[in-house]
């Protein structure tokens, strides 16, 4: 399980390299997992043990978000001041989140209704 653990360090670390190197205005993890996808696409999907790593990063998930928390409470000072803004930008990205996330599955579907079942024979028409 060390190797699927150094494995998603690695495309961490690349997508990191990747922003620093083209000053893409993308968090280097958001490039790295994009990066992870498209390699797990290429090869066919994940492994036993890089599927084994992932499912125990995802059991200890909420472990993850104490650093997250004790910078949020070092911060207090910052989000009282700041509150109003702060706020509206939250409520603004998560209605465009959701906004893209409609659009994406609206496309999607179409795309799969469009796409003929696999096996299906094709109709032909008798006219």
């Amino acid at each position: 399980m060390t190797g699927a653990f150094t494995l998603l360090l690695v495309f961490q670390l690349g997508g990191m390299a990747v922003t620093r190197l083209t000053g893409a205005p993308v968090p280097g993890t958001v490039v790295g997992f994009l990066l992870l996808f498209l390699g797990l696409i290429a090869v066919g999907g994940p492994g036993r043990r890089l599927h084994r790593a992932a499912s125990t990063l995802l059991d200890n998930l909420a472990l993850l978000f104490v650093p997250v928390a004790v910078g949020v409470v070092n911060q207090l000072p910052l989000l009282a001041r700041d509150w109003g803004p702060l706020a509206l930008a939250l409520v603004v990205s998560q209605v465009l989140g959701m906004i893209a996330t409609a659009l994406t599955m609206k496309l999607l579907m179409s795309l799969i209704r469009r796409r003929p079942a696999r096996g299906a024979v094709p109709e032909t028409s008798n006219a």
